[in-house]
């Protein structure tokens, strides 16, 4: 994915902080928080998330909480769910297609919440 042309799709304008943001979403294999990247931006709390609104506002990106209270990112390019481990607060992306028969409804995100097979060894 091409971060000026999806920056130019959203008539938006390219700034420094806005693809440092992109950037970092794009090559991260899973959600991310904040505290997960602040110490590789060169930005205040606030610009992040201004910029981190805009981008839910455009589409561009999604989030959901997690179990330790922190907003998760991830690039909005194909849903999917997300199992969050209620020991260990690990958060994994569900591939899988999970059917519901939820017709005539528009699912924006899934939480699963469980114990992962890490911590049930344990």
């Amino acid at each position: 994915m091409n971060i000026e042309k999806l920056i130019n799709e959203k008539n938006l304008k390219l700034t420094t902080a806005r693809k440092a943001i992109l950037e970092i979403l794009m090559n991260s294999n899973k959600p991310i928080c904040y505290d997960d990247i602040k110490s590789n931006l060169s930005m205040d709390k606030a610009t992040f998330y201004r910029n981190i609104t805009k981008f839910e506002d455009e589409h561009i990106i999604s989030s959901f909480e997690s179990n330790d209270k922190k907003r998760y990112y991830e690039i909005q390019n194909n849903p999917h769910a997300h199992f969050i481990c209620c020991k260990c607060s690990n958060i994994e992306c569900i591939s899988q297609n999970i059917d519901f028969n939820l017709a005539k409804h528009e699912i924006d995100n899934i939480i699963i919440k469980g114990i992962c097979p890490e911590c049930l060894d344990k």
